[in-house]
């Protein structure tokens, strides 16, 4: 098991990087004092990786989030994405360039490459490769790349992907494509830990009982459960209460036959699209 101290821990990438294990993620969060404040409020906090994307709207506020914080930007691990539609080797520079301006910022710590399109994507990693390079990116990964994605990238990568942000939950476990990443020393890391919020639906029995026997919430034990599988998670929220709460996991530790009691409700299930037959 990675080692887990504090939510300003972190994870050591295939480059040498640290990425913060624990992070706030940005999804439809609204480009205005909405994810202003939940940014800030999550730096001061102690949170140190902040999530966002092109396609969530939002890099503009969290940028503004960022420098209205009591945290220098030096500390702050920003991590952005590409969008599908700007795919391709020239578009792929342009469209960075854009995420920089909006945020705000000269360089970024992490930029993925969203979801896998087809026929493009070898190309867009290879813009990317020539950014980290230019030392504009300080780590470079994927997002939504099952096995055959990676394996096809790796053929002609110049740099291995040093992360590959998945949708996973104890819903959705894919325990081959975890181990496939960690033997190409790819971090994994979790979008929808919480399913967008269906996981608190209709609740099981298994997190009744780690509940109580934690003291814990749901939401307490699954970003617990991510990180004792040595995977980053990035919860998103926007309220300031649960900002705190999600981060108050870091006074217990997940039995080995508890984590294998949550992996044991793997069935598949996906609240986000299928990456093999999404609709770019």
């Amino acid at each position: 098991m990675k080692k887990i101290t504090d939510l300003q821990g972190s994870f050591r990438l295939n480059n040498g990087v640290e990425m913060p294990y624990f992070g706030l993620g940005t999804y439809l969060a609204d480009n205005d004092q909405e994810v202003i404040d939940a940014v800030k409020n999550a730096l001061n906090t102690g949170y140190r990786h902040i999530d966002t994307a092109a396609a969530y709207k939002n890099e503009e506020g969290v940028g503004k989030g960022i420098r209205e914080s009591n945290v220098a930007r030096e500390e702050v691990f920003l991590v952005s994405k590409l969008w599908n539609a700007d795919q391709g080797y020239e578009s792929t520079l342009k469209a960075f360039e854009e995420s920089l301006e909006r945020l705000g910022v000269d360089y970024l710590d992490l930029y993925l490459i969203h979801w896998p399109v087809a026929g493009k994507y070898k190309d867009t990693w290879r813009a990317i490769e020539k950014l980290y390079r230019e030392k504009k990116i300080r780590a470079i990964g994927v997002s939504n790349f099952l096995q055959h994605h990676l394996e096809d990238l790796l053929e002609t990568a110049e740099v291995v992907p040093m992360v590959n942000q998945m949708e996973f939950h104890p819903y959705l476990v894919q325990q081959d494509l975890i181990d496939f990443c960690n033997s190409k020393g790819i971090q994994y890391e979790s979008w929808s830990p919480f399913m967008h919020g269906r996981l608190f639906d209709g609740k099981s029995e298994v997190f009744s009982e780690l509940t109580n026997k934690y003291n814990k919430s749901i939401a307490q034990i699954v970003l617990r459960y991510n990180l004792q599988k040595g995977i980053v998670v990035i919860p998103k929220t926007v309220h300031e209460n649960r900002i705190k709460s999600n981060a108050d996991i870091f006074d217990f530790e997940l039995s080995e036959a508890d984590i294998s009691c949550l992996d044991s409700l793997d069935k598949g299930e996906r609240t986000g699209p299928d990456p093999d037959n999404f609709d770019f």
